[in-house]
C-alpha cells in the first residue's frame, strides 16, 4: 500500500533523527545540499532565479520532486535580487548585478570595520552597526552616517535624534529601507508558501535556521580574512572580546530562526577555522570556544546543530569531538573521512564527503562506487548522512540522481 505524504514526512524525519542520535535507522539518509543546481536543472538562468519568484518556485519544486531525496533544500531560493539592488548591498556580486546571468553570486570581502575601531564597536555595538557598519555594507543606508550617536537619545537628547530624521539624506536611506522591507517581506512569504507545499507533499525542509561561528562573524563581514588573521597577532585581546560579544548573537540567530520556522535543524556555516587559516593552538583559543558555546546553547534549546565545515578539518577532529553524544551533525568538505569516523563515530553524526568534482565530471558508476565505500565504512552501525562535499551548483543530473538512488537501494540496514 502506498504511503501518504504525512507518513513519508514522519518516516524521513525519524530517519534523520535516528542518524543524529547514532541509532541505526532503516537506511542511510540522503540530504544533498543544493545551491543553484535547481536553476540549471530546470533550465533557467541564475539571474532569473533571483528576480522571478515564479520561475524559482518551479525550478526548486521540480528538482525536489524529481530527485526525491529525504529532505529538500530551498537554499533560501537564491535571495531576491531586486531587494539587494535597493539596499545597494556591497557584500555580494550577483547574476544581473556585477556578474553574468549564469554565474553564481560571489562574496565581496572587505575590511568593513578597521582595527582602530574595535574599541568603538565593543563600547556600543548597536550604535556602531547603525551609523558606521550598515552604511559601509549597504550604499542605500549611507544617510545613516548623519545620525547623532544613538545612545545620546535620552531625555532632551531625543529631540536632536528625531530632528536628524528631517535630513534629506537620512530620509532617502529610510525610504530605501522601506522599499527593501516590502521586497524582503514578500520574499519570506514566498519561501513560507514553498515550504508549506513541499512539506505537504511529504518532504521535510533540511534548513530550519542558519548561524555562524562567532569568530567567522568577525572575520567574514567585519574585519575580513586578512584583518582577522592579523588580529590574532596584533590585537588578540580585542579580537577575543569581540568574539565573546557576538557569541550570544550567533546563538540568538539560531534559536530565533528555528522558533520562527518550527524546524529544529540549525546549520552553522564554518569558514575560517580550517587548517591553513590558523594553527591548532589558535583554533583552540580563538575559534572553538565560541563555536562550542553556540553548539551547546542550541542543544540546550532542544535544537540540532548541523555544523557545515568548509576546508580541511582532519587536525581538528579531536577538539571538535568534545560535544554531547548523539546531538550534533558534522558535515565535512575535506577531511580524512575514515579518521573522522574513528574519532567521531561514537560521538556525532557525520555527513558529506562525496566530491563535487566527481558529481561534475564522473560517471554514475563512479559515483555509486564512491558512495558504496562511504556507506560500508561511515554508515556502519548508523550515524551517517549521505551528501556532497559542498553545496551543489553544477553537477551532472544523472550523477546526483545516482548518489540518491544508490543510497536508497544499498544503504538499507538489515
Amino acid at each position: 500500500m502506498e504511503k501518504s505524504p504525512q507518513e513519508l514526512y514522519e518516516e524521513r524525519e525519524k530517519r534523520f533523527m535516528d542518524a543524529v542520535q547514532l541509532k541505526v535507522p532503516d537506511r542511510v539518509p540522503i540530504i544533498p545540499c543544493l545551491d543553484f543546481f535547481p536553476a540549471i536543472y530546470a533550465g533557467i538562468t541564475f539571474e532569473e532565479a533571483m528576480y522571478d519568484y515564479d520561475k524559482a518556485y518551479m525550478a526548486w519544486k521540480k528538482t525536489a520532486l524529481d530527485l526525491d531525496a529525504d529532505m529538500y533544500w530551498n537554499s533560501y531560493i537564491s535571495y531576491p535580487g531586486k531587494g539587494l539592488e535597493v539596499l545597494g548591498y556591497n557584500l555580494l556580486k550577483w547574476p544581473g548585478k556585477g556578474l553574468k546571468a549564469d554565474r553564481m553570486y560571489q562574496f565581496v570581502e572587505g575590511e568593513y570595520m578597521k582595527a582602530s575601531e574595535y574599541d568603538e564597536f565593543l563600547a556600543d555595538p548597536t550604535d556602531f552597526m547603525i551609523r558606521t557598519y550598515y552604511p559601509r555594507v549597504c550604499s542605500a543606508m549611507a544617510g545613516l552616517q548623519k545620525l547623532p550617536p544613538i545612545h545620546g537619545g535620552y531625555w532632551q537628547g531625543i529631540f536632536g535624534l528625531v530632528g536628524s530624521f528631517g535630513d534629506p539624506e537620512v530620509q532617502e536611506s529610510l525610504k530605501a529601507l522601506m522599499e527593501a522591507g516590502n521586497i524582503f517581506a514578500k520574499w519570506f512569504e514566498f519561501l513560507g508558501d514553498f515550504n508549506k507545499e513541499l512539506e505537504a507533499l511529504g518532504y521535510p525542509n533540511a534548513l530550519g535556521a542558519a548561524t555562524y561561528a562567532p569568530y567567522d562573524i568577525i572575520g567574514d563581514t567585519f574585519r575580513g580574512t586578512r584583518g582577522v588573521m592579523l588580529d590574532m597577532y596584533k590585537n588578540p585581546e580585542k579580537l577575543l572580546a569581540a568574539v565573546d560579544m557576538v557569541t550570544p548573537w550567533a546563538l540568538e540567530a539560531g534559536i530565533n530562526g528555528a522558533k520562527a520556522s518550527g524546524n529544529p535543524r540549525v546549520w552553522i556555516w564554518l569558514h575560517k577555522g580550517c587548517d591553513g587559516f590558523m594553527n591548532d593552538e589558535q583554533f583552540k583559543t580563538f575559534y572553538w570556544p565560541g563555536l562550542k558555546k553556540v553548539i551547546m546553547g542550541l542543544i540546550e534549546a532542544d535544537l540540532v546543530p548541523y555544523v557545515y565545515i568548509e576546508g580541511d578539518y582532519t587536525c581538528r577532529l579531536e577538539t571538535i569531538a568534545d560535544v554531547p553524544k548523539g546531538k550534533v551533525v558534522y558535515h565535512f568538505e575535506q577531511v580524512d573521512i575514515y579518521k573522522a569516523k574513528e574519532i567521531l563515530g561514537g560521538v556525532a553524526c557525520i555527513s558529506g564527503n562525496v566530491p563535487n568534482a566527481l558529481l561534475c565530471t564522473g560517471t554514475p558508476e563512479e559515483v555509486k562506487e564512491y558512495c558504496k565505500k562511504l556507506i560500508d565504512v561511515l554508515g556502519k552501525d548508523g550515524g551517517y548522512i549521505m551528501d556532497s562535499s559542498a553545496c551543489i551548483d553544477e553537477a551532472r543530473p544523472e550523477n546526483l540522481k545516482a548518489m540518491i538512488d544508490f543510497t536508497k537501494e544499498y544503504g538499507v540496514y538489515s
